[in-house]
């Protein structure tokens, strides 16, 4: 079968790789689907790393995905413990936690020391024709929802835990820093979630229209303005309630120490190329603000399937999706989302 395997900083190759068998108990063989090309993906890709996690040998990639169930292992049951079949659809949780461990029983999977992530070195992903999953990963997606928006629930999930860590109330302010598909997903749960005004903040201008689009009450692109400026003189030097960082990371974790208001909430979703983090001490210390760092997320699947059924007149999962490719181009895709292309949201690899 085909997959795309990464073996060095931006050496993406798609290979002829030996089919994965049959499913053992707790297992599910899917045929992939459609798998999402995330800002994460984009680290690794660029530099065979992420964080302190090198890619050793030939990797594939990908982690947003979603697929079509095609054999069963004994006692496989979905995240929802319902068993499985062949012939359904489902979208894949691309984490899969021990479920024993201190902080797996104490209800935070999301931090699982034993973690085993697709796409992440030492374990393959999906950008494969077929794989095997843990069947707990699987999550059941009716047919309103295309193959392209079940592998986008993933990224609505991450965007879904960081609302969480927010906190969001009805009318307070919120700004956004990177409107890439997580940004813009935050943005239009916070609409949902009545917040109001909600600014937004990125590098690029066809991404600060796209974040007006999804609800933002303005938004502007980096160079044209100082961002914490506008917001001091937006808000009259108050700052505001909850700011989320969903950028890579660098400069945008001062800046959203700094909009932020007194006694605020600051959540950091961005991962650093360079695996580091500055910020004003005193601009967090003075403010007593309360910083989240939002890792993955914590069984938000169900959540998003609700999402995406009953508030699809307000949130279309596919809605930032900017381009297609087939899995023989992911080269091509990669290449051209890392460089940021005009027009660029999100790309799909359909397989």
């Amino acid at each position: 079968m085909l997959a795309a395997r990464l073996y060095g900083p931006r050496d993406l190759r798609v290979d002829q790789v030996p089919e994965p068998g049959q499913p053992g108990p707790g297992e599910v063989l899917i045929k992939v689907t459609a798998v999402g090309i995330c800002g994460s993906d984009l680290h690794t890709y660029e530099d065979a790393r992420i964080g302190d996690t090198q890619v050793k040998e030939p990797l594939i990639l990908g982690h947003e995905f979603a697929g079509e169930v095609l054999a069963v292992g004994a006692d496989a049951r979905d995240g929802d413990d319902e068993p499985l079949q062949p012939g359904q659809r489902v979208a894949v949780d691309p984490a899969t936690p021990c479920f024993r461990c201190e902080m797996c029983e104490a209800g935070h999977p999301n931090l699982c020391r034993r973690m085993h992530f697709c796409g992440l070195w030492p374990d393959d992903g999906a950008l494969c024709e077929q794989m095997i999953v843990d069947a707990r990963s699987c999550f059941p997606v009716p047919d309103a929802i295309s193959n392209a928006g079940a592998a986008m629930l993933e990224p609505l999930g991450v965007a879904l835990h960081a609302v969480d860590l927010g906190k969001l109330k009805v009318a307070k302010s919120v700004a956004v820093l990177g409107c890439g598909p997580i940004g813009l997903y935050i943005i239009k749960l916070a609409q949902i979630s009545g917040a109001d005004p909600i600014y937004a903040f990125d590098c690029y201008p066809w991404r600060v229209e796209k974040a007006k689009a999804m609800g933002a009450t303005d938004a502007w692109t980096v160079d044209s303005g100082d961002p914490v400026q506008r917001i001091d003189e937006i808000t009259n030097g108050r700052g505001i309630d909850v700011v989320f960082e969903a950028a890579w990371a660098d400069q945008t974790v001062a800046q959203a120490a700094e909009m932020a208001r007194l006694g605020g909430r600051l959540v950091l979703v961005g991962i650093p190329s360079d695996d580091e983090m500055t910020m004003r001490h005193s601009a967090a210390r003075r403010k007593g603000l309360t910083i989240m760092m939002s890792r993955r997320m914590k069984h938000t699947y169900p959540r998003t399937i609700q999402l995406a059924i009953s508030q699809r007149e307000f949130l279309d999962v596919d809605s930032v999706i900017s381009h297609h490719f087939p899995l023989a181009d992911a080269p091509k895709a990669f290449a051209m989302n890392a460089s940021y292309e005009p027009g660029v949201h999100k790309i799909v690899i359909d397989i």
